[in-house]
């Protein structure tokens, strides 16, 4: 699903920049974030809270992120389930994808807790993996980002229900690896900013725009 989704952007961006971009991903999110420790991509589109780690080291840079974009978490049910509040919860286990997927489980957790809703969470890899263990029973909940949901087939995502969605906060940023040249930074910055809105290549991305981006430091509630 992933280079489904990706791969025709990047395949226009290398194109039109004339780099070589070759489309990376990980088998699931802890691995993603081993390699994002190590520096082992050159550009990475990352969530604000890996951000503010990786930034920190190896240094990812982040330049551009997308346009009028705030990020919320949710959480799911099943369609015919009980569960309709974060008060349903107490006491009960919620599938999470990583304790540092920052929508789909650092800000539903932080929602909670906040409640002072004790819960147990299982962190079962990734987003479709939560969705998929919520729909076949195996736990009453699960967190997940609007994007990742909707990217669902009909079959799954028929199944269940959002009951809950947190605050709003900024988004994913685009982030280069520190050693990346500047003009190659530059030509990929450039890029994306130029990309017509309403492209076909953004579409599958969930996404309307792409906008350059002030360094950012740290994530920031918005």
């Amino acid at each position: 699903m992933l280079a489904k989704n990706w791969v025709p952007l990047i395949q226009d961006m290398s194109a039109k920049t004339g780099i070589n971009i070759q489309f990376a991903t990980a088998k699931d999110i802890p691995e993603f974030e081993r390699c994002l420790s190590v520096g082992a991509y050159d550009l990475a589109y990352m969530n604000p809270y890996h951000y503010t780690e990786y930034h920190k080291s190896p240094g990812y840079i982040a330049f551009a992120h997308q346009r009028d974009k705030k990020l919320r978490g949710i959480i799911v049910a099943q369609n015919n389930s009980a569960v309709n509040s974060l008060e349903d919860l107490r006491g009960r286990k919620v599938a999470f994808p990583s304790p540092a997927a920052f929508g789909a489980s650092v800000l539903p957790r932080a929602e909670m807790r906040n409640q002072k809703i004790p819960f147990e969470p299982i962190y079962v890899k990734s987003h479709d993996s939560v969705y998929l263990s919520v729909a076949v029973g195996l736990y009453p909940a699960g967190g997940g980002v609007l994007r990742t949901f909707r990217n669902l087939p009909n079959d799954l995502g028929s199944q269940l229900k959002i009951f809950y969605q947190t605050k709003s906060y900024t988004p994913h940023a685009f982030a280069v690896h520190p050693n990346m040249p500047p003009d190659t930074a530059k030509k990929l910055a450039e890029y994306l900013s130029e990309i017509d809105p309403a492209s076909p290549l953004l579409e599958p991305l969930g996404m309307d725009g792409i906008v350059l981006a002030h360094i950012i430091h740290n994530y920031r509630r918005i």
